[in-house]
C-alpha cells in the first residue's frame, strides 16, 4: 500500500496546523459559523443533528493495521466507541466535539491519514475495487491510478470550488466491483490494440434527485494520458456546470442537457488545448507510485488445507462462511476474506473500537498488514493463506464479525438517516435492523440467493437505493416517515436505476412489504439459481405491484375511447 513520504507527511501536518488555528478562532468567537463552515467542510467536519461528524478519508478504501488501530483510538477517546464505514470507502465519527477536532486531525496525520476533501464541492475520495491487486479477473491494479488521481486532485487550484461535489471510481478487472457507472466519472481499465492498457471512460452517472447511469465518452484513453483527459472533463464541467441551482449542479445534469456527443466534442476540444506533458504523470513518478503496490512475494501454500477442508465438512456455519464470504485469490493457496459489518439487528457499517482492533490484528498476522473498505460498508482481508482461514474465522466469531451474508438480503447498505443526518427525511437504521431480523435465519437468506437491498433516508441517496435490487427511500409524508420501494436496480456492469413500484409504506408496514416482494420472487422464479434481478427483469413490475397492492382495477374508458371502440 502507499506509504507517505516526507512531502506527504509535511503536507498533512501543515493542514492540521491550519485547521487547529481555524478551530481556535471559531471557539474564541473570531469566526462566525458562516465564516467557519467552508473551512470545516474542507476538513471533513459536518454539523449534524446532535453533534459534529468527522469524515475521515480512506483513499481507494485501503488501510494498514496500524491505521485501523488509530481509528479505534479515536473512536474510544473522542467518540462513543464506534465508527461508521460509508459508501465512499471512508469512515465517519458521529459524536465529535468541536474542541477535540484539532487533536483528532493531529492523531490522523501521525499515521498518514487526514479528512481533506471528504466534503465540499471538490473531487472527493477516489474509490476503487476492494479486491484490487488480488482479484483473479484483474487486468491491471487500479490502486496505482487511484493514488495518482488522489495526488493530482488534492487541493487542485481549479477543482476545489466546483459547481458541486465530484466523485470518481475506478475498476481494473473484468467485473465491475466499484459501481463505476453511478459516478460522475467512471473508469475501467481495458486492453487496446497490441495489448496496451488504457481507460474506458464514462461520465454523467450518479444517484440523488435525478439518477442517471453514466454514458461512455471514450472507448480508450491511453493510460499515460488519463490525467490530462480527466482535467479536460473537469474544465468543461467547471465552465458550464450550474452554480445557481444546487439541484442542477452535478455533471450528470450537464451531460444530459448537452447530450453525450456534444459533451464529448467539448472535452476533446479542451483536451487539445492542454499542455499534456505538464499534466500527465511522468514515467518516473508512475514507477515510484507503482512500486508501493507491487505484489509482495508470498510463501507457497497448497490450494487446499486438510484441516480447513475437514472443518468445512463438519461445521455447517463455517462451510456457509466459506461459500459466501471467501473468494478466490490470484495466487493459489491464498484467499480473499470478506468481513461483514451486517450482523442482523446491528447498524450496517458500524464497527466498535474493539472490533477495529481485532481486524487490525488479523490484518497484521494473516493479511500482509493490509485491509480494504468496500462501498457496501464491509471490510476485506485481501490476502489470507488458505490454511489460516479457520483461525481467522474463529477470531471473527469472537468479535461478532463472522456473519456469512455477502451479497445476500441482510448485507444491507444504509445511510445513517434521520438518527444522525439533518438532511434526512426518515430513519434508515431502524428500518435496516427490522428488515435484517426478518431474514436473520442464515439458511433462509442463502436460499433466497444474491439480492442487494439498499436504504436511503432522503433523496440524496447516500444509501444507493436507486442501485439496489430492492431499493428503499425514506420520504416525509405530512410529517410522517414513509418509505418508497424501487425494484430492479443494479450497480454492476448491467447498471440500471430501479423502478418505483407504487405508493409508499409506513415504517411499520415496510418490513412486511419487503417480505411480500421476496415471497413473490421465490414463488415465480424459474429455478433456484435464477436471481432476484434476473427474475424481475423477466417478469417486470406488475406481479410485484399486484402482490403489494392487489390487482389493478379496470380503468374507466374515456368518452373518446368509447367512441373509437364503437366504430
Amino acid at each position: 500500500m502507499y506509504r507517505y513520504d516526507a512531502f506527504d507527511q509535511g503536507f498533512v501536518a501543515e493542514r492540521a496546523s491550519q485547521f487547529r488555528d481555524q478551530v481556535s478562532r471559531r471557539l474564541a468567537g473570531d469566526l462566525t459559523e458562516e465564516q467557519f463552515k467552508p473551512l470545516r467542510l474542507q476538513n471533513g467536519l459536518y454539523l449534524q443533528l446532535h453533534a459534529y461528524m468527522l469524515r475521515v478519508a480512506v483513499p481507494y478504501g485501503v488501510l494498514s493495521g496500524g491505521q485501523l488501530r488509530r481509528l479505534a483510538v479515536i473512536a474510544r477517546r473522542w467518540d462513543r466507541g464506534l465508527g461508521h464505514f460509508t459508501t465512499r470507502q471512508n469512515i465517519q465519527f458521529n459524536w465529535i466535539k468541536l474542541e477535540d477536532t484539532p487533536d483528532i486531525i493531529d492523531a490522523l496525520a501521525e499515521v498518514g491519514m487526514h479528512a481533506i476533501q471528504t466534503s465540499g464541492n471538490c473531487i472527493r475520495n477516489v474509490t476503487a475495487d476492494p479486491d484490487a491487486g488480488v482479484a483473479v479477473d484483474e487486468i491491471e491494479d487500479p490502486r496505482v491510478w487511484a493514488e495518482a488521481m488522489r495526488q493530482w486532485s488534492t487541493i487542485h487550484p481549479e477543482f476545489t470550488f466546483m459547481p458541486r461535489k465530484f466523485k470518481i471510481a475506478i475498476s481494473g478487472a473484468l467485473e465491475d466491483r466499484a459501481a463505476v457507472l453511478f459516478h460522475d466519472v467512471g473508469l475501467r481499465i481495458v486492453k487496446g490494440k497490441g495489448g496496451a492498457t488504457g481507460f474506458r471512460v464514462y461520465v454523467g452517472g450518479g444517484q440523488g434527485r435525478t439518477p442517471y447511469v453514466a454514458q461512455e465518452i471514450a472507448a480508450f484513453v491511453p493510460r499515460d494520458e488519463i490525467l490530462s483527459y480527466l482535467e479536460a472533463i473537469m474544465r468543461v464541467y467547471n465552465m458550464h456546470g450550474r452554480r445557481d441551482n444546487i439541484y442542477k449542479a452535478r455533471i450528470k445534469i450537464l451531460v444530459n442537457a448537452l447530450g453525450i456527443d456534444e459533451f464529448r466534442r467539448q472535452v476533446e476540444a479542451e483536451w487539445a488545448t492542454l499542455d499534456k506533458a505538464a499534466i500527465n504523470l511522468p514515467a518516473a513518478e508512475l514507477a515510484r507510485i507503482a512500486e508501493h503496490f507491487a505484489a509482495k512475494p508470498l510463501v507457497k501454500h497448497p490450494a487446499k488445507a486438510p484441516k480447513v477442508e475437514a472443518r468445512r465438512k463438519s461445521d455447517a456455519a463455517f462451510a456457509r462462511w466459506m461459500r459466501l464470504n471467501v473468494l478466490p485469490h490470484r495466487v493459489p493457496g491464498y484467499a480473499i476474506v470478506n468481513i461483514s459489518l451486517k450482523e442482523p439487528g446491528m447498524i450496517p457499517g458500524d464497527i466498535s473500537a474493539d472490533q477495529m482492533e481485532t481486524v487490525a490484528e488479523l490484518a497484521e498476522r494473516f493479511g500482509g498488514d493490509e485491509l480494504r473498505v468496500t462501498y457496501q460498508q464491509n471490510l476485506v482481508l485481501p490476502t489470507v493463506a488458505v490454511g489460516d482461514l479457520d483461525t481467522v474465522y474463529d477470531a471473527l466469531i469472537e468479535a461478532a464479525l463472522a456473519t456469512a451474508n455477502t451479497e445476500l438480503i441482510t448485507d444491507i447498505i444504509a445511510c445513517p438517516g434521520l438518527d444522525y443526518c439533518n438532511l434526512a427525511n426518515a430513519r434508515s437504521i431502524g428500518i435496516a435492523q427490522d428488515i435484517a431480523k426478518r431474514f436473520a435465519d442464515p439458511e433462509k437468506a442463502e436460499a433466497i440467493g444474491p439480492l442487494r437491498l439498499n436504504i436511503s433516508g432522503c433523496i440524496n441517496a447516500c444509501g444507493h437505493h436507486h442501485a439496489g435490487n430492492i431499493g428503499i427511500l425514506g420520504v416525509d409524508k405530512k410529517g410522517t416517515e414513509h418509505y418508497q420501494i424501487t425494484l430492479g436496480g443494479s450497480p454492476k456492469d448491467d447498471a440500471e436505476v430501479g423502478d418505483i413500484v407504487g405508493p409508499s409504506f409506513t415504517a411499520e408496514a415496510l418490513p412486511g412489504a419487503v417480505e411480500t416482494v421476496v415471497a413473490t420472487y421465490l414463488e415465480r422464479r424459474l429455478t433456484q439459481s435464477e436471481t432476484f434481478l434476473t427474475a424481475y427483469r423477466r417478469l417486470g413490475k406488475l406481479p410485484f405491484r399486484e402482490a403489494l397492492y392487489g390487482p389493478e382495477k379496470p380503468r374507466r374508458a374515456a368518452a373518446s375511447e368509447l367512441e373509437i371502440a364503437n366504430v
